[in-house]
């Protein structure tokens, strides 16, 4: 039983809210590129103002841990930290996949996608959850309803033979930003279903952050760092005029 704080800004969304006791108490998101720096502690303040908590009353926060943007798990993992330390509350992360999933599971469980899953065993479902990274190249991993883990964390190239010996016996759901640039590239897979809008949310992160609040799996403080996946590149703007 808990008051926390979730962050989700490990894609181009940024998206913040309080849960209580597993419960949404307020929600503030949006999908403007790059503005998660400019708007995560004004969210954060406009949905305390709005809960009618106060920062000190709040239990945890959790932060989206990854994979994702270099740059957005930076924020969120900062400023969660700097919550955390500020009122001496502990750190939870949720990994950034696992919440998408969580997300359509429920919504497959309340009958959301009968169109596509009529006459499908539940047993015979996996969640894709995909994040963009770049070209060809997806950041995911499968779960099945119950968010077991089928395949860990991966950053995968696709082409038209990926996931095609487990395609043959099992329907899968593809979403999240990454799923797009794979539908024509599955044309050829009747049981390649994607879902359109499940997206990061930090919604889907409330359940899952109580989940680890009682089980008391929290971070270190000091040492957490989000999971990156792969090592961050610098690359240097082109000059037109060169």
């Amino acid at each position: 039983m808990a008051t926390i704080l979730n962050l989700e800004s490990a894609t181009g969304i940024c998206s913040v809210s309080i849960g209580k006791d597993g419960a949404l108490l307020a929600l503030r998101e949006t999908d403007e590129a790059r503005s998660a720096a400019a708007v995560i502690t004004v969210f954060t303040e406009e949905i305390i103002k709005e809960s009618g908590i106060a920062f000190k009353e709040l239990d945890a926060v959790a932060v989206s841990g990854g994979p994702g943007s270099y740059t957005g798990l930076r924020i969120g993992v900062s400023t969660a930290k700097g919550y955390c330390f500020a009122l001496d509350i502990p750190l939870i992360s949720i990994s950034t996949l696992q919440a998408m999933a969580y997300g359509v599971s429920q919504k497959v469980k309340q009958g959301l996608f009968k169109d596509v899953l009529s006459a499908v065993n539940d047993e015979n479902i996996l969640l894709c959850p995909m994040i963009d990274a770049r070209r060809m190249e997806v950041y995911t991993s499968f779960y099945n309803l119950d968010l077991e883990t089928i395949k860990p964390v991966s950053a995968d190239i696709i082409d038209k033979h990926s996931y095609e010996d487990i395609l043959k016996d099992k329907k899968m759901l593809f979403f999240g930003d990454g799923a797009g640039k794979c539908k024509e590239t599955f044309a050829h897979q009747p049981n390649a279903i994607f879902l359109d809008d499940n997206l990061p949310t930090a919604v889907n992160m409330i359940a899952l952050s109580e989940k680890k609040f009682n089980d008391k799996n929290f971070e270190d403080l000091a040492y957490f760092e989000p999971f990156y996946l792969k090592d961050f590149v610098a690359t240097k703007p082109k000059n037109k005029f060169l």
